[in-house]
This record gives structure tokens, C-alpha cells and sequence, in this order.
């Protein structure tokens, strides 16, 4: 079923609409925000004009100035919160507040400015004012600039009003703007991906700009110490033990909350947290991921029923798939490739052949059995990786056992498989999926299938070489691991240790193979969930896995 977008059109959207269609859409029918530089100074540029002032009286004599004035109409099809009304009596004049500069030259409104103004100017018709002119004022030149509200303005709004409904009557978001310096201010880039979208589309030869950080500032948050406590105050995040405080956070500088068995958040926590879209995700001790609250649903419905009718269909599912599995082997050869000691020869060849049957797989049986072929054949080799494996006897890895694991090496797969599980369930609710619908892993209750699916590919270059890295540069030894009859698990400080390393690893810059700017394995993460989202939406033709080389 079809998403219809509100009836009333927000002047602020008309003024999206002419900047950039593919903006509007995004924004007004998918709902989607990202805040940036530019928008959080917007905010401070209308900070005194955002505080309302009384409604005027019903006899039509308004007070010499009305700030955030909220007017609709439906025969205009039009609602906006004006910033300012000046005037007295029944002559009144609306003042748009801008923060960047105004055009140089006999044009001296950009042209989406001029229609936002002039919806305003119609409503306030609409409600019985007169309005000769209108004001536009740019913080950035801090010039107030007139025009005339007559016939030619009115026109212009109501033609990019129409046009506007036509973009949001549509079934697929307008294509990305080409090059546009425009996309560089842009709020949304990192959403939108307009040069990957048009490189995947139309083949362009130019590289992609990066217009989104290459890191993100917000770092996830760990607690795992038993008995914490973990409440905000002021904007904080405060982590306490037996009334001892041990972290103290900006809630700003924090991505997601993960705690790890006996710790309590309190209740204002997860209200605030929830406000803010920071989700708090629950794990076992033993670093079993399990759960995950968040507030509520991303409003992108239409990337929702995408998904779910895509998942009724055996033949999209099965193509994804392929795509999900196939590079995860290659993946696999290539991590195997670099950090063999020697006669890799026969397994990287069985790796290469898994790969393309992986690709060719004629069902979801075949390509598990595919998969299941190809990881006997990767752990075969990953014993030659270790290069501590006999210090002690404590990492000799005999191959892959889970649910509980039996062996050090195969406690810490299951433990950051478990963090990459959890990062890209974040990710995947945050673009609009539903985690728990996945194209290759079947629904499960409880299993984020969709995040699975995605971390497939990243498994050997995040989470194994992770695992590789603290074997061997001997920042978890065999003595961090404690064995009971069902199992081995990980001792507190091998926990901590083995959280800062895939931090670190998650976090390292990387060329991205396709769009060859440097962006973190995190952002890879989203970037990689977003292009699934382009593909379903039909935006682009098909799903591009991510493959190191």
C-alpha cells in the first residue's frame, strides 16, 4: 500500500522542493533528518523568532510584530509556521529569517526563498490580511530584502506547489542532482548518496565526493562491570557503583549504550536515550546480544513495505543472498590470502570455486550448503593466522563450535561476532529497515535476520582479523579465559581488552573500493545499508556487497 504523504504542504517544503526535489522527497515522503553544522546554526539564526508570541485578536488588528506564526489553508493546500509578521491593523508584512548570505546582483532572493515567502504572504491573504510585500532577512549578509506580492510571486508558489505534489505523488524518490555544489551543504548527503546512487546508475567516471565524516563523532558506550548503574543528568550519561561514579559522558558525544548482564538503566535514561535516538542494546554476560530498545519507528514506511515484499519474493531474496554469501568467502580469501603463513595455495583455490558457485546457487539450500562448504574450508586454514596458537597450548583452534564455545579462540569469535551483530542492527533500524526480517537468515524469534544477512560480508575483515589481532600482538593471553563443563568464556579484563580492540578495528579508515574515498568500517556499516535501501526502492539496479581487496 502506498504511503501518501500529509495533505498540507509545509512552506519549508516547498522551499526543499525548488532547491532540490530529491531533498523534498526524502525529507516530506520518507521522513528523514540529519542534522549537520548548517542546520544546528539554522536553529540559532531563529532561536528569538521560534518563541511565539500571542495569536493575534479576531478583529484582524494585529500587533506591530507576531513572531512563529502558525497559518494553514486547505483551498491553498498550504501550512507554515512564519517566522515574523510585522505590521498593524490589517497591512502586514512576512519576514522569512534566512542564516546564509543573500545573492549578489538585480536578483537578490534565491529562487526557493522566494516561494517560502510567498506561501506565507498567500496564507496570510488566505486569512484576511493585506500583504503588499514580503521580507526575506539573511544572517549572513544580515540584509533584509523586499518583494512585491503580486501576481508574478503568487504564480511562481503556486506552480512549484503543484510541481512539488507531482515529486511526492511519485513511487520512487526524483534521481540525485549531478555534481551539484549544492549536495556539499547538504544536510542529507549521507543519506541521500547522490554521487554513489548516480555512479551505480549511470555509470559516471567521475569519483564520488565524500560528503559525509569519515568517522562518526559519537562512539558507542560499554558497561560491562556488575552491579553499575546507569542514569543521565543535565545532558550526561553518569555509569555509578555502589554510589561511586565510574563515567560521566556527554550525551551528545554517545552513538548507543551496551550493557552486559547484572547492570540496571534507569527508566529516565531510557526515556532520554529514546528522545534522542540512542539506543540501548542488551547483552548476556557472556556477551550473548539479545536485545535492543529504541524509541519509536523510523517513520520511512515505504523502505519497510520494500523490504517485506521483497522478502516474499524467492527470487529477490535468493539474489541478495548470493550477493550476502558470496562476498563473504571472498572476503574470507582475502583475509586468508594476507595472513597465512604459507600453502594457502589449495584453500584459497576451493574459496575462489565456493565463491562462484555462491553466485550461481539455484537455491537457499544449495547456497548454505555452499557456505557451510566454504567456511570448513576458511577455518581449515585459520589455525596458520595464530601466530601465538602454541604459547601455552591456550589458542590451538581445532575449528569452529559455538553456543557455548568450547576453546579461547572460538570465545572470542562468538563475543565480537556478537558486537558486529549489535552495530549493524543499529544501523539497519536507523536507515528504516526492520532488523528482524532478512532475505538469507529465516526469521527467528529474537534473531536481527536483516543484520546478519549485512555482516556476513564484514565478518572475516572486522570481526576475525579483530580476533587475529589480539591473539597475536598478545593483548589477550590464554590465562583470560575461564573453563566450566559446558564452556569457556572470557574473564572481565579479556572482555574490556577485546571491546577496545574492535573498537578500534570498526573504527580504522579505509578506501572504499567502489567509491575510493576513505570512510571508517563503521560508516561502511551504514553506507552498505543505505545502498540496500537504493536497491529495493528500485533506485538502483542492483545491491553492490562490499569486498576488500
Amino acid at each position: 500500500m502506498r504511503v501518501r504523504p500529509p495533505a498540507l504542504l509545509p512552506a519549508r517544503m516547498l522551499n526543499e522542493s525548488v532547491y532540490c526535489p530529491r531533498l523534498f522527497y526524502l525529507e516530506w515522503v520518507d521522513q528523514e533528518w540529519c542534522e549537520s553544522a548548517d542546520t544546528v546554526e539554522g536553529k540559532t539564526v531563529h532561536r528569538r523568532v521560534d518563541t511565539p508570541s500571542p495569536p493575534p485578536p479576531d478583529d484582524g488588528d494585529a500587533p506591530a510584530a507576531t513572531r512563529s506564526l502558525h497559518l494553514a489553508d486547505e483551498e491553498l493546500g498550504l501550512t507554515a509556521r512564519i517566522d515574523l509578521v510585522e505590521g498593524e491593523g490589517e497591512a502586514v508584512r512576512p519576514v522569512d529569517y534566512k542564516k546564509g548570505r543573500k545573492p549578489e546582483g538585480e536578483d537578490e532572493l534565491w529562487p526557493a526563498d522566494r516561494v517560502q515567502v510567498g506561501a506565507a504572504a498567500l496564507l496570510l491573504r488566505a486569512h484576511g490580511y493585506s500583504v503588499p510585500e514580503a521580507t526575506v532577512y539573511y544572517a549572513g549578509s544580515k540584509a533584509r530584502v523586499d518583494i512585491p506580492v503580486d501576481a508574478d510571486l503568487e504564480a511562481r508558489t503556486l506552480a512549484a506547489r503543484a510541481a512539488a505534489l507531482e515529486v511526492a505523488a511519485s513511487d520512487t524518490a526524483p534521481p540525485p542532482l549531478v555534481d551539484s555544489p549544492k549536495c556539499r551543504g547538504c544536510s542529507l548527503a549521507p543519506l541521500c548518496l547522490p554521487d554513489e546512487v548516480g555512479l551505480l546508475t549511470n555509470g559516471a567516471d567521475r569519483q564520488p565526493r565524500r560528503l559525509m565524516p569519515a568517522r562518526d563523532d559519537p562512539l558507542p558506550v560499554y558497561v560491562q562491570e556488575q552491579g553499575c548503574a546507569v542514569g543521565v543528568r543535565a545532558g550526561r550519561l553518569r555509569v555509578t557503583q555502589r554510589g561511586e561514579k565510574r563515567a560521566d559522558l556527554r550525551l551528545i558525544d554517545v552513538s548507543d549504550l551496551c550493557v552486559f548482564g547484572g547492570v540496571q538503566v534507569s527508566t529516565a535514561a531510557i526515556r532520554e536515550l529514546s528522545s534522542r535516538a540512542i539506543p540501548v542494546l542488551y547483552f548476556s554476560r557472556g556477551g550473548w546480544f539479545y536485545s535492543m530498545v529504541t524509541g519509536l519507528a523510523h517513520k520511512n514506511v515505504r523502505l519497510r513495505q520494500a523490504q517485506y515484499a521483497a522478502a516474499a519474493d524467492e527470487n529477490r531474496s535468493l539474489e541478495l543472498a548470493r550477493s550476502f554469501v558470496a562476498a563473504k568467502i571472498k572476503n574470507q580469501r582475502t583475509l586468508l590470502r594476507r595472513n597465512h603463513g604459507g600453502g594457502a595455495k589449495k584453500l584459497l583455490a576451493r574459496l575462489s570455486a565456493s565463491a562462484r558457485r555462491a553466485g550461481q546457487a539455484k537455491n537457499s539450500e544449495t547456497l548454505l550448503g555452499v557456505e557451510g562448504s566454504a567456511a570448513r574450508t576458511y577455518f581449515e586454514g585459520f589455525p596458520e593466522m595464530l601466530k601465538r596458537r602454541d604459547l601455552d597450548g591456550g589458542f590451538s583452534f581445532e575449528g569452529r563450535n559455538k553456543r557455548p564455545p568450547r576453546d579461547p579462540v572460538n570465545a572470542l569469535l562468538s563475543f565480537v561476532y556478537a558486537l558486529l551483530a549489535k552495530d549493524v542492527t543499529v544501523s539497519v533500524a536507523a536507515v528504516g529497515f526492520d532488523p528482524m526480517l532478512g532475505f538469507y537468515h529465516h526469521p527467528r524469534y529474537g534473531r536481527p535476520s536483516l543484520a546478519l544477512d549485512l555482516m556476513e560480508e564484514l565478518r572475516p575483515i572486522v570481526a576475525d582479523s579483530t580476533v587475529l589481532r589480539v591473539i597475536n600482538n598478545g593483548e589477550i593471553k590464554p590465562d583470560d579465559f575461564v573453563g566450566g563443563r559446558t564452556g569457556v568464556a572470557l574473564k572481565e579484563r579479556a572482555r574490556k581488552a577485546l571491546i577496545q580492540a574492535y573498537t578500534r578495528r570498526i573504527d580504522e579508515l579505509v578506501t572504499h573500493p567502489i567509491f575510493g574515498y576513505r570512510i571508517s568500517y563503521r560508516r561502511i556499516v551504514e553506507v552498505q545499508a543505505r545502498l540496500l535501501g537504493r536497491f529495493l526502492l528500485g533506485e538502483i539496479d542492483d545491491y553492490r556487497p562490499f569486498q576488500t581487496r
